[in-house]
């Protein structure tokens, strides 16, 4: 990979989290990336490593200087723009207002058609989206200790695993929530308007990073301590987020990470497994999730244009982030040993589905991120994945036979009203 920066390394390792290009080019997932998925002549362009880096020290500037006042925004957020009901001590708070324009209607960009078309094809095959949410969009994360930190201090994932699995995967399913095909030109049911559960989910997510980011910085959450190494989460030394080592919590460039992870790592999973996503479809699928991101705080001008150019980012991201496995392990180890709480420690078809969920990981991430995180290895692995296939068969036959779709579809919206009513029996979030 010939690239001119040795006279430039500061721009671009002057965090600590951030290491030489060159470190990680043994690693599978950028090897495969690299060799099907990226232009012959790619190199990493010095502009991007650039933007990236500078992506590290801005989080939401809107949104954190409402939090920095004290205003929780999403309940008066909402009332503003359902209700026509605006706070009278907030209707002079130009950040504030800001937030109300911003979501009060589609920007222009934004092509209702085209997201439709992404919202069908993602939602095509329901049956495999909590699998590839869990075992290829989050795994693939852990390994990167700048995107674990924040979620092991919030102590979120560590002690409550189920209830933010079920809570993020309610998220991807309300973002791509859409009419029957019937109505794909009913302008009156379009994919996130305004109003609906995606589009409140994302100003209560956009509420919740703020003030994660301000805890953080402020160093009130720490539930990381007993469990990380001080040396390795580079603390300052009065225990507060270090900015320098770290950049900002929940920064501009890792959301645009996680929105990778949620459209373009989710869409990669469906094709290998045999999905047949056309040009367009994938297209609608970036597009669905650059109106939820852009909702979320990200800055639209750093969302990747098109396919190719999301996987140059992810390239670019992955070979410059400092991997440190051990962070990511308690992570993964409670996302991985989920089945067999649920079923029962000795259950085993709960010993089965971890196998089956480690061995996807191994799978589609790559033998090197499953072994530094400790997953199981399968000697039949290939025999395990065989419920793979067997899913995607029942997914598949829905699109050529309506009743094998009718069922599957109640079958679907029976297990999302009851994780629905879970969450709002369990979750704090949504009581």
């Amino acid at each position: 990979m010939a690239m001119d920066i040795n006279n430039d390394t500061a721009s671009y390792q002057r965090h600590g989290r951030t290491t030489d290009i060159s470190d990680h080019s043994d690693l599978q997932v950028l090897k495969r990336i690299k060799r099907y998925l990226l232009p012959k002549d790619f190199t990493i362009s010095p502009i991007l490593l650039k933007e990236m880096v500078a992506g590290y020290d801005i989080g939401d500037p809107l949104a954190d200087r409402l939090a920095l006042d004290g205003v929780r925004f999403a309940k008066p957020l909402q009332q503003a723009i359902l209700d026509d009901d605006i706070n009278p001590e907030l209707s002079n708070n130009a950040e504030f207002m800001a937030l109300t324009s911003q979501f009060s209607s589609h920007p222009d960009w934004f092509d209702p058609k085209l997201a439709q078309i992404g919202a069908i094809a993602y939602r095509r095959y329901p049956l495999m989206l909590i699998w590839l949410l869990r075992n290829v969009a989050l795994m693939a994360g852990y390994s990167i200790p700048a995107l674990s930190l924040p979620l092991i201090q919030t102590g979120a994932l560590m002690h409550d695993a189920l209830p933010r699995l079920m809570r993020t995967y309610a998220y991807i399913l309300a973002v791509s929530e859409h009419a029957p095909l019937t109505s794909v030109n009913n302008s009156s049911a379009q994919v996130l308007e305004i109003g609906s559960e995606g589009w409140k989910q994302s100003i209560k997510v956009r509420q919740i990073h703020t003030l994660v980011r301000q805890n953080l910085l402020k160093g009130k959450l720490n539930a990381a301590n007993g469990v990380i190494d001080d040396t390795a989460q580079h603390h300052n030394a009065d225990g507060s987020w270090n900015t320098d080592y770290w950049g900002v919590p929940i920064n501009q460039t890792d959301m645009v990470a996680t929105h990778l992870q949620f459209s373009l790592l989710i869409m990669r999973g469906l094709r290998l497994l045999g999905a047949r996503i056309s040009r367009e479809e994938a297209e609608g699928i970036l597009h669905l999730w650059n109106l939820a991101s852009y909702w979320m705080g990200v800055d639209l001008q750093r969302l990747p244009k098109d396919e190719t150019a999301c996987w140059e980012w992810l390239y670019t991201y992955l070979s410059i982030q400092q991997l440190d496995f051990k962070m990511g392990q308690p992570l993964a180890k409670a996302l991985h040993d989920l089945p067999r709480q649920l079923m029962g420690e000795d259950n085993r078809r709960g010993r089965f589905v971890e196998m089956v969920n480690a061995s996807v990981t191994r799978t589609l991430v790559g033998d090197d991120i499953g072994d530094g995180l400790e997953l199981p290895k399968s000697k039949i692995r290939f025999g395990v994945l065989s419920s793979v296939p067997i899913l995607f068969a029942l997914d598949t036959a829905r699109q050529h036979n309506s009743t094998v779709a009718d069922k599957l579809e109640q079958f679907r919206a029976k297990r999302q009203d009851n994780m629905n009513w879970w969450l709002k029996k369990n979750d704090d979030y949504y009581k």
